[in-house]
């Protein structure tokens, strides 16, 4: 009880004003840390009788004790696997619980900013002032990007995906600082930290410019260079609305509501684009690349899409009257509930409840999205309903924030582009800690190979089989009226 009430003043906060504040946070009301425990379990091979005893540590045990049996875990889609220790981001699927560093989500949002923020991810402390002015200085000194960078997002098509956009630029930045590349410099280049520390500066300070030159170039405008006198949020949303106006700024209250969008998703420790930035940078990769690689994670509709399909779904529904009919669907699969459920929260997303507060403050500066309402009602019917309250099934962050970045002007397709943003603060977290980590290793699964066994190569005169003769492919009409084209 006294945990909900917390929340809820918490949230009674943010919702009265979003505004911005730089004093400390007080995480008192943290869970307790999870410490180690000395336990064990004994796991008996029935085959041959032989028995071993595996320490359980923090509720995990050491997956090669298996390796004395000869055998291997399978587990598809790692739901029940750790490759790694990690101490920045603490979840409690059960209880709704989100902690990053051990400050719980709802605090960080209510009393911090950004950039406060992705340096506690990044460095595992809350900076103090000197520290923050520092950071910040050190971040918004590195927005511009390379003139050829401007060129090259230049030749992408007028009508390319901002995230498709996004990604390729973020690689092609690692080829204009060879300094920094280990395939160049060595394995070791990253073992000195002020090196480590300028490309972390560098990324999150250019990535704002290239998302705000990907949504430039696909509406037809010329580039804007930022403003590194204003806020890290502040400063996006300048690069991509500025026109011709001398003094323009953006308002304060959207680019705070920004701000606190930001903060709520910038880490969630082993997502899929997470787990994908570790693989790469496991084999030594340069940061540039290895973000490429995550972003292209995170371009996927099952991770960073999500919340378009929700709006898909609100339109679909239409209005409050159906409903009803709705869920009834839903039921029988004839539809699909997007923005429900979460593959670790068995309880109401943390982050779903401070961007529904939020929300109202939005469409108090632009206008009620009309969607809002079907939504509102939608969690409602869900939440009386014994089908879903069963099978724990609460709204999680992307069932509201498809509304608010709607609200704010943007379009569907820069949805993935807004979660990339911030994103990037917790893919660099882990990139350090990867890097710092004695046990880490170069990430190589193993497969469970249901293949055929030896085989005979047959002439390709002889060979028999059940394909089709053709690879059926899609072809354009292009291509079909070159085919049936004659020759001269």
């Amino acid at each position: 009880a006294a945990e909900d009430h917390f929340v809820m003043e918490r949230l009674r906060v943010i919702g009265a004003h979003v505004c911005s504040s730089n004093e400390n946070v007080n995480a008192d009301a943290s869970p307790a840390r999870v410490t180690e425990k000395e336990d064990s379990v004994t796991i008996r091979d029935n085959r041959t009788g032989e028995e071993i005893t595996v320490p359980i540590s923090n509720d995990y045990i050491p997956a090669t004790s298996l390796s004395k049996f000869r055998l291997r875990s399978f587990d598809p889609g790692y739901f029940n696997t750790a490759p790694a220790r990690s101490a920045i981001t603490f979840i409690d699927g059960e209880k709704g619980i989100l902690n990053y560093r051990g400050y719980p989500i709802e605090v960080l949002a209510e009393r911090s900013n950004f950039l406060e923020v992705s340096y506690l991810l990044i460095y595992g402390e809350l900076p103090t002032r000197i520290q923050h002015e520092d950071w910040k200085q050190k971040v918004m000194g590195h927005t511009y990007i390379h003139q050829n960078m401007n060129e090259l997002m230049q030749t992408f098509r007028y009508d390319s995906h901002p995230m498709g956009m996004f990604i390729a630029s973020m690689a092609a930045m690692g080829t204009f600082y060879p300094e920094c590349n280990p395939a160049l410099q060595g394995s070791k280049v990253f073992s000195d930290e002020e090196v480590r520390n300028k490309q972390i500066a560098r990324i999150i300070g250019k990535v704002p410019t290239v998302a705000a030159c990907s949504y430039r170039h696909r509406v037809g405008r010329p580039f804007n260079e930022p403003n590194s006198n204003l806020g890290y949020a502040e400063n996006f949303l300048y690069m991509l609305d500025r026109l011709q106006e001398s003094s323009f700024r953006p308002n304060p209250r959207l680019a705070r509501a920004l701000d606190i969008m930001f903060i709520l998703h910038a880490d969630h420790e082993f997502n899929c684009s997470t787990s994908a930035m570790r693989h790469i940078g496991s084999a030594m990769t340069d940061p540039y690349t290895a973000l490429s690689g995550a972003a292209s994670a995170l371009y996927g509709p099952l991770h960073g899409g999500a919340n378009e399909a929700v709006l898909r779904m609100l339109e679909k529904i239409g209005s409050k009257d159906n409903i009803p009919e709705f869920l009834e669907g839903v039921k029988t699969k004839k539809n699909l509930l997007m923005g429900f459920g979460h593959r670790i929260y068995r309880n109401y997303d943390p982050r779903a409840k401070i961007i529904r507060s939020i929300a109202y403050e939005v469409f108090s500066i632009m206008g009620e999205e009309p969607l809002i309402e079907v939504a509102v009602e939608l969690e409602k019917q869900a939440r009386q309903d014994e089908y879903f309250v069963s099978r724990k099934l609460f709204p999680n962050v992307d069932f509201y924030s498809g509304l608010i970045y709607r609200a704010m002007g943007f379009p569907t397709d820069m949805f993935p582009v807004l979660f990339a943003i911030p994103r990037t603060v917790g893919w660099l977290a882990h990139w350090v800690e990867q890097i710092n980590d004695p046990e880490s290793k170069i990430a190589r699964p193993r497969q469970v190979y249901v293949g055929p066994e030896r085989r005979e190569y047959i002439s390709m005169d002889k060979r028999k089989n059940s394909l089709p003769t053709e690879v059926p492919m899609n072809t354009s009409q292009l291509s079909r009226r070159r085919d049936v084209a004659s020759e001269i």
